[in-house]
């Protein structure tokens, strides 16, 4: 487990084993979040340092949008009161970053999007899984023992 604390600054966002120092030397962070609309910003500063503290292996303002939009998602549609899971692991390649809730269900659509596909523009919700498949190198979901992940991958920056 995962600690997230906030530097005496209030500046950055600390991530460390409990009785350890911030930073684990794995290339892999698992954070439980609360189930309400607090857990998007708490999840975009989490991904904006995992990545910064790594050296910036992929690009962060986009995993920040899509880690956000994945949080939105399990925030708003799964059901029960467990907290979101998100994982972060660092890879030689870029980066792998899952949101895990309780609903089994699976997500919308997540085939890369074909020529041509536009959102309705009149349309509240619907961008959030398009932009997933367009932006992210790879993208998915798959159960687990208490719900679902779903995840995607970036390419590392060049």
């Amino acid at each position: 487990m995962v600690v997230a604390t906030i530097s005496p600054n209030g500046q950055r966002i600390l991530l460390h084993a409990p009785g350890h120092s911030p930073v684990p030397d794995h290339g892999s962070w698992h954070i439980a979040l609360p189930r309400t609309a607090a857990a998007v910003p708490i999840a975009r500063a989490l991904i904006r340092t995992a990545l910064a503290e790594a050296g910036g292996t992929a690009d962060s303002d986009t995993a920040e949008l899509l880690t956000a939009e994945l949080v939105a998602n399990a925030v708003e549609h799964a059901a029960g009161a467990a907290p979101v899971e998100l994982v972060v692991e660092l890879l030689p390649s870029g980066c792998r970053i899952e949101v895990h809730d309780g609903d089994p269900a699976p997500p919308g659509d997540l085939t890369p999007p074909g020529p041509g596909c536009q959102p309705d523009p009149w349309q509240e919700h619907g961008r959030g899984l398009l932009l997933l498949r367009t932006l992210s190198s790879a993208c998915g979901h798959r159960p687990t023992p208490a719900g679902k992940a779903v995840w995607f991958t970036l390419s590392m920056r060049r």
